[in-house]
């Protein structure tokens, strides 16, 4: 048995949960997520708590047990708390801006980087090198993070590019000179 999926997800004050055959909708006071989950997994809201049970111990229903339970948990979580992801940039003259709602980043090409926002992602630029993007879907904020660290991915020479807050970037030594 899965010991993350036969954990029953509380539902905290201020939060509703509706149940429709397969599509579960998550309302808090940050703003609301729906999704469909697998037809094969059993869902079922009881007192207060959302418990997720798998019909056999097939492969497939072992795996989906533990991923439809954390995705619920992760939906409670993001309408209640919200998500964060926050990145640097590291490199001489690499900076990030904001402008209106959208973000502009600086990074070493010959034009200036325009990113703008999903609806329900939000960003926030509290130094020149920092980016923090913020939503409700776990799932997105680390998409729209991942593609922003795209832009310009770190490299292992000089370290310079954008990285996750954290990350740990592998350094090469360079070309050395014949003697």
């Amino acid at each position: 048995m899965s010991r993350i999926g036969k954990k029953p997800i509380a539902i905290p004050a201020g939060v509703e949960v509706k149940l429709d055959g397969t599509v579960i909708s998550v309302k808090g006071p940050k703003g609301s997520l729906t999704r469909t989950l697998h037809n094969e997994v059993h869902v079922a809201v009881e007192d207060n708590e959302v418990v997720v049970s798998r019909p056999s111990d097939s492969k497939l229903h072992r795996a989906l047990h533990g991923t439809t339970r954390s995705v619920i948990a992760n939906m409670v979580e993001g309408v209640t708390n919200g998500f964060s992801k926050t990145l640097e940039l590291v490199g001489v003259g690499y900076r990030a801006a904001k402008a209106g709602s959208n973000l502009t980043l600086n990074v070493g090409y010959s034009h200036p980087v325009e990113i703008t926002p999903e609806d329900g992602i939000e960003f926030e630029v509290p130094a020149q090198t920092q980016i923090v993007v913020r939503g409700i879907d776990k799932e997105r904020v680390g998409q729209i993070a991942s593609e922003i660290r795209a832009v310009r991915s770190p490299e292992p020479y000089k370290g310079k590019g954008i990285r996750y807050q954290g990350e740990h970037v592998r350094r090469k030594e360079g070309k050395t000179g014949k003697k």
